[in-house]
C-alpha cells in the first residue's frame, strides 16, 4: 500500500543531488564515444563556443564545442552537414539536461580538409577572385622577379636552376619562409605584403614541392589567397605537382603543373623574343608605309585640281621631303633591329629601347606630316577658294590671269570655283583705277 508521504526512513534528495548523480552515472558509463548525426540548431557564441544538436530520423542530442577546440575545425559548420563526433556524455546541471561535448570532430563522407578546401573554394569564387578579368598578364622582359618559398626545399634549386639557364642576367630576391605546418600561412602573407610594396620586382612565384593535402595546407588559407588577390605585382602559384591544385592555384595571375614549370614562365627564349621584335618592326614598317602611301595619295589629288598648276614647284619640293624622311624612317628601324640582334647581352635593354625608340620616331614622323600638311594647306588657293574667292583662266583654262589688261572683250574665260568651274565671255572691261574709284565712292 502506497502512501502520500514519504517513510521516516526514505532519504529525500534535492534536485541538485539527483542532477548530480545522473551527472556521475552518466560520465562514468560514458567516458568517450563516437557519436554520427545531422547537425541542427547550429550557433556560435561571442565567447567562441558552438552549440548545436545531433539529429536522426528518431531522436536528437545536444551538443557543445568549447572555443579551444573550435579553433582546429578546418571547415565550416552548418546545418545539415553530416558529421563524426568524439566526445563525452555531461550533464549540464543548472538545467539538468544531458548533452554531449565534443572533442573532435569531422564530416562523414570526407576528410575535414578536402570539405574545408572545397568550402573555401566556392566562398572565394562566388565572390569574384576567381575571375578572369582580375588576371594580370606576365612581363615580356621581367628584370626582377621574387620567390616566396622555402631556402632549403627542392623547389628553390629548380628554380634558380632554370632562370639561370634560361636568362642569366635576371636578378633574383628570395623571401625564406615556412611553406608547412604552424605559422607558414602569416609568413606567406607578409612576405607577398613585402613584395606588394617593391616597385622594382616584376613577377612573384610563390610555391613548393609536391606533398600531402596536409603538407599543403598553407597554400588554401583563406589569408594566403587574398595576399594573392591584393597583390598589384602579377603572381605565379608553383605548388606541389601537376595533380595538386591548391586555392592559391586559383585566385594566383598564373598556375604552373611545379615550380620549374614556373620559372620557364617568366622568361621567353631568346629566340621566341628576337621573333616578337621582329614582327614588331615588320607591323610598324608596314603601318609607316600606309601613312606614306595614303599621303602621297592625297597629295596626287590635290596636284590635280587646276588652282595648283602655278605649284608644282612647291609640291614637288614637298614630295621629296616625303621621300626623304621614308628614307629615313626606314634606315632608322634597321639600325634599331641591328641593335637588337646585335647580341645576346644586350637584348633585354635594346628591346625596351627599341619598341619606345620605333614608337617616338613613329610619332614623330606623323607629327612632321601634320605639320606639311597645314603649311601646305596654308599655301593653298583652295583654301582662298573656299571661302567664295574665284580664280580666271585664258585659253581654255591653261593661263592664269592676274592683271585686268590681259582681258580682251568678248573673250572666253574659264572661272574656277572651290568646287566645279564655268566658262563665261567679257561684255564690259574696268580698269583698275575705275575699280578703286568706284570702291571709294561706295
Amino acid at each position: 500500500m502506497t502512501t502520500d508521504k514519504p517513510a521516516p526512513s526514505d532519504k529525500v534528495f534535492t534536485v541538485s543531488q539527483v542532477t548530480h548523480m545522473v551527472k556521475e552515472m552518466l560520465e562514468v558509463a560514458f567516458p568517450a564515444l563516437w557519436v554520427e548525426g545531422e547537425v541542427s540548431n547550429f550557433s556560435r557564441a561571442q565567447s567562441g563556443h558552438i552549440y548545436f544538436s545531433l539529429k536522426d530520423e528518431r531522436s536528437r542530442l545536444r551538443a557543445v564545442m568549447f572555443r579551444g577546440e573550435a579553433r582546429s575545425l578546418r571547415f565550416d559548420m552548418k546545418d545539415g552537414l553530416l558529421v563524426l563526433c568524439k566526445g563525452r556524455v555531461n550533464v549540464y546541471e543548472p538545467q539538468g539536461e544531458y548533452q554531449l561535448v565534443v572533442e573532435l570532430m569531422e564530416p562523414k563522407g570526407k576528410g575535414a580538409l578536402q570539405l574545408a578546401f572545397e568550402q573555401l573554394k566556392e566562398k572565394l569564387r562566388a565572390e569574384g577572385l576567381f575571375d578572369p578579368a582580375h588576371k594580370k598578364k606576365l612581363p615580356l622582359l621581367p628584370k626582377t622577379i621574387g620567390l616566396v618559398t622555402s631556402p632549403r626545399g627542392a623547389a628553390i634549386v629548380d628554380i634558380i636552376r632554370t632562370l639561370k639557364r634560361r636568362f642569366a642576367a635576371l636578378h633574383i630576391l628570395l623571401y625564406p619562409v615556412k611553406v608547412q605546418g604552424e605559422g607558414a600561412a602569416e609568413e606567406i602573407v607578409q612576405a607577398l605584403d613585402y613584395f606588394a610594396g617593391r616597385p622594382d620586382v616584376d613577377v612573384l612565384i610563390v610555391g613548393r614541392g609536391g606533398g600531402s593535402i596536409e603538407d599543403l595546407w598553407a597554400f588554401n588559407e583563406e589569408k594566403v589567397a587574398r595576399a594573392i588577390f591584393r597583390c598589384p605585382i602579377p603572381v605565379i602559384s608553383a605548388v606541389g605537382h601537376e595533380v595538386d591544385f591548391t586555392i592559391a592555384d586559383f585566385v594566383a595571375d598564373v598556375r604552373a603543373s611545379t615550380p620549374s614549370a614556373a620559372a620557364e614562365m617568366v622568361v621567353e627564349k631568346e629566340a621566341s623574343f628576337r621573333e616578337k621584335i621582329e614582327n614588331l618592326a615588320a607591323r610598324l614598317r608596314k603601318e609607316l608605309r600606309l601613312l606614306l602611301v595614303i599621303s602621297q595619295q592625297r597629295v596626287n589629288l590635290l596636284t590635280q585640281h587646276r588652282a595648283f598648276q602655278s605649284f608644282s614647284r612647291t609640291l614637288q619640293n614637298l614630295e621629296q621631303r616625303l621621300d626623304g624622311l621614308e628614307t629615313r624612317a626606314w634606315d632608322f628601324l634597321r639600325r634599331e633591329q641591328q641593335k637588337i640582334l646585335r647580341g645576346r647581352s644586350r637584348l633585354e635593354l635594346a628591346g625596351e629601347k627599341a619598341r619606345h625608340a620605333v614608337v617616338s620616331r613613329l610619332r614623330e614622323l606623323r607629327g612632321r606630316w601634320e605639320q606639311l600638311g597645314i603649311a601646305l594647306n596654308a599655301a593653298s588657293p583652295l583654301a582662298i577658294l573656299k571661302k567664295g574667292y574665284t580664280l580666271c583662266f585664258q585659253e581654255g583654262g591653261r593661263v592664269l590671269i592676274r592683271r585686268v589688261e590681259d582681258v580682251r572683250s568678248q573673250e572666253d574665260l574659264t572661272v574656277s570655283f572651290y568646287k566645279g568651274e564655268l566658262t563665261c565671255r567679257v561684255k564690259t572691261i574696268d580698269s583698275a583705277r575705275r575699280i578703286e574709284s568706284r570702291a571709294a565712292k561706295e
